[in-house]
C-alpha cells in the first residue's frame, strides 16, 4: 500500500495471482531464558520497604539453599554451620555458603539471585539440632530438624 506498487506474483502454469509472505521464525535458548527470567522477577513489599527478587521454581533454581551461621564470630555457630552445608552440599550440589553482612542482608541477597530456602544455623541449633528455614517467597521461617531438612528435597520448609 505504502509504495504504491502491486506485491502480487502470478503463479506459473494457473496464472493465479498471490501475495507473498515471508515468515522467519526464530528461536534459541536465550529467548527461553529471558523468557523465565522475566517472569520470575518479582517486586513485593515486606515490612514498609521494596523487596525484588527472582521467583523462580525451585527446579529451575540454580543454588537451592543458602547456609549462614547467625554470627560468624562464634566458632561454635559456624563450625555447625559447615556441618550442615558439607551435609546439603553432599545431597543436592546446589548450595551457598553466606556469612556475610547481617541476616537480613544475607536474606535480600539470596531473594535476589532466587535462591529459594535460606537456612541458619543458630544457638538453639546447638541445643537441639533444628535449623531455622526461610522461605524466599513468602517470607516464612520454620524450625527444621536437620535430618528431615536432609529428607526433603522439593519442599523442606
Amino acid at each position: 500500500k505504502m509504495s504504491g506498487k502491486s506485491m502480487e506474483y502470478r503463479m506459473k502454469g494457473t496464472n493465479e495471482k498471490v501475495v507473498p509472505h515471508v515468515i522467519e521464525p526464530s528461536f534459541g535458548v536465550e529467548r527461553a531464558l529471558m523468557a523465565v527470567l522475566t517472569e520470575a522477577l518479582t517486586t513485593d513489599e515486606v515490612g514498609g520497604t521494596e523487596r525484588t527478587y527472582l521467583k523462580l521454581p525451585v527446579h529451575l533454581a540454580p543454588i537451592k539453599f543458602a547456609v549462614s551461621p547467625l554470627l560468624k564470630n562464634k566458632p561454635q555457630l559456624v563450625e555447625k554451620a559447615r556441618e550442615v552445608y558439607r551435609q546439603l552440599k553432599a545431597k543436592y550440589g546446589a548450595v551457598m555458603w553466606d556469612d556475610n553482612g547481617n541476616i537480613g542482608k544475607r536474606y535480600r541477597r539470596q531473594d535476589e539471585i532466587g535462591t529459594p530456602y535460606c537456612v541458619v544455623i543458630d544457638f538453639q541449633t546447638l541445643e537441639d539440632d533444628t535449623v531455622t528455614v526461610r522461605d524466599r517467597d513468602t517470607t516464612e521461617q520454620k524450625r527444621v530438624q536437620v535430618g528431615d531438612l536432609l529428607g526433603q528435597p522439593s519442599h523442606p520448609a
